[in-house]
């Protein structure tokens, strides 16, 4: 997707980036060039990293719970974020030179060898993660449209920045589920992931409204985003937005890539996650979960109505104990906002 500039010039449209391209350069996220008038992607099929996971893992909690999804990434990133968990294959370099020598390092796996290897593994559904996903949009189509065809369901593990035509491409090919990340407050990821946040709440609310299962996920910095103002303000747009029965997520964070040159040196205390917890709990959300903290008894699903276990979880093993078919507790009929 794209839109003529000037002087040869063109706009991608892919996500909120979008990035004016001049001939034989790259955009931001070095995966599209513009070749002669023409956006161009470079990473389609280009698969740097692939396992089967739980889908817990995503982390998608409501969705399919005790599935299982093949998941692949490629490279490249439109955030710039310091902290990045995986920056060997988000941030492999900033030119079209550097990204086509990254490329070199990947498997090129056909879209039909991706559904192939997702039933052969013996998983139930995709998922486009381990980079931002919405720079595989062309190949991304491609295969959730074959899945659909397979019965497998479709996932994205994302910072949800692509534009809304995008979106609504992905939703059209069979995009069942999004874990969105909301990384902080609008000026801390203006500041350090060089974006605007509204698009990705803009994106959330238009998916769910699609019909897409949305749960949101937060990597809790101390002390960028753990302070009560930021936490209480998400937890309140995910309640009014989106719904007191999305999932959300608050994570634990570990140095990476370039988070000393900033000065985050050492993990997010335990304490600090189980108060952004809290904080979530207190404005109104009804399912909040802790991560990267394994034991915790923050993981578990609760019946909000009537405090019955609905389903257990202690690291990846999963117990379905109390939810119907239609996604209510067994117990009591509320409403679980769980996808069975």
């Amino acid at each position: 997707m794209q839109e003529p500039v000037e002087n040869g010039k063109v706009r991608c449209l892919t996500c909120e980036q979008r990035c004016t391209i001049s001939p034989g350069h790259v955009g931001f996220c070095s995966t599209r060039y513009n070749d002669n008038g023409t956006v161009k992607t470079i990473v389609y099929g280009c698969i740097a990293s692939q396992a089967a996971n739980p889908i817990e893992k995503k982390p998608l909690f409501h969705f399919h719970p005790a599935t299982n999804v093949f998941t692949v990434g490629s490279f490249g990133c439109n955030f710039s974020c310091p902290w990045c968990q995986n920056h060997d294959i988000s941030h492999p370099g900033g030119d079209l030179d550097a990204m086509t020598r990254a490329i070199r390092l990947g498997e090129y796996l056909a879209p039909e060898d991706l559904i192939k290897r997702t039933v052969s593994t013996r998983c139930q559904g995709t998922s486009i993660s381990f980079n931002e996903p919405t720079l595989m949009l062309e190949y991304s189509i491609d295969v959730f449209k074959l899945a659909r065809e397979q019965g497998l369901y479709n996932t994205y593990v994302t910072n949800g920045y692509m534009t809304p035509e995008a979106l609504e491409l992905l939703v059209d090919a069979g995009l069942d589920a999004m874990a969105i990340n909301i990384k902080g407050s609008p000026e801390m990821v203006r500041r350090y992931c060089k974006a605007d946040l509204e698009p990705t709440w803009r994106n959330a609310k238009r998916a769910k409204e699609l019909g897409v299962h949305v749960e949101i996920i937060t990597l809790v910095i101390d002390p960028l985003n753990s302070d009560q103002e930021t936490l209480e303000a998400i937890a309140s747009r995910v309640r009014v937005d989106l719904g007191p029965e999305t999932p959300y997520h608050v994570t634990r964070f570990f140095p990476e890539y370039k988070s000393y040159e900033i000065g985050l040196t050492e993990p997010t205390p335990i304490s600090a996650l189980e108060s952004a917890a809290r904080i979530a709990r207190d404005a109104g959300l009804q399912f909040v979960y802790t991560g990267n903290v394994p034991g915790n008894e923050n993981e578990t699903t609760i019946c909000p109505s009537c405090g019955k276990v609905a389903i257990r979880r202690v690291g990846y093993s999963i117990k379905v104990e109390n939810v119907d078919e239609q996604g209510r507790c067994a117990s009591c009929q509320a409403d679980l906002n769980v996808k069975i």
